[in-house]
């Protein structure tokens, strides 16, 4: 067993790990985005071709996720001088100016906290994980990606979006869901609920277990 702390992996559903952290912004808590969805990524290392390409990515989504009230947070297992010397290199080769805090996790203490380091894949570089938390700290959905692919920044949207929707909504989403497409009802707990849906006018009804609709705008 190696000096390293081992912490159990966080799971969907669990309470978002605390962690106190210094940035490229001055130093975070976790608990400072209580009332707000955040975004949670690690990358596995700066001045690297794949995650040079995400950071633009993530930068240009940010405002719609703010527009969300989700808030974005990038992670390594580098120092804060890296970031900010990458950073700035990003601004000078792509004209992007990235606005969303990164952590200079050296010491592996949030990576840990959070399972981003998969020592099948990498000993010791974060991979590409992402952690959606919604605005009461729960950790709503992990993605992972190995080293060598990009995230689809597109897709991170919808989830959020997705996720937003069934907490607001106490609704499913279908596959391949956009805002504005029909949404998934819960299905019916009794024979009672399942007769009643067949006349339901403001649903699609495939099946007694499958019905859809529109939500109200």
């Amino acid at each position: 067993m190696s000096d390293e702390q081992h912490y159990t992996l966080p799971r969907i559903g669990d309470h978002a790990p605390y962690f106190e952290a210094k940035t490229t912004q001055g130093t975070i808590k976790s608990t400072d985005y209580e009332g707000k969805w955040w975004v949670l990524f690690s990358h596995p290392a700066d001045f690297t071709p794949v995650c040079t390409t995400e950071f633009v990515a993530f930068q240009e989504i940010l405002p719609e996720l703010k527009e969300l009230n989700t808030e974005l947070i990038g992670l390594s297992i580098d120092s804060n001088q890296s970031h900010l010397a990458w950073i700035r290199n990003i601004e000078d080769n792509f004209n992007v100016k990235i606005e969303f805090p990164v952590i200079a996790d050296l010491s592996k203490d949030v990576a840990s906290k959070y399972g981003m380091i998969h020592p099948n894949d990498s000993g010791t570089e974060a991979n590409r994980a992402v952690f959606v938390i919604d605005d009461k700290q729960q950790i709503k959905s992990i993605i992972y990606y190995p080293l060598t692919t990009g995230r689809n920044m597109a897709e991170i949207v919808r989830l959020v979006k997705a996720l937003q929707t069934t907490a607001n909504h106490q609704v499913s989403t279908p596959a391949n869901w956009t805002p504005g497409d029909q949404v998934l009802v819960p299905p019916p707990a009794t024979q009672a609920d399942a007769d009643a849906r067949a006349n339901d006018d403001s649903l699609e009804v495939v099946d007694w277990y499958l019905a859809k609709k529109h939500l109200d705008d």
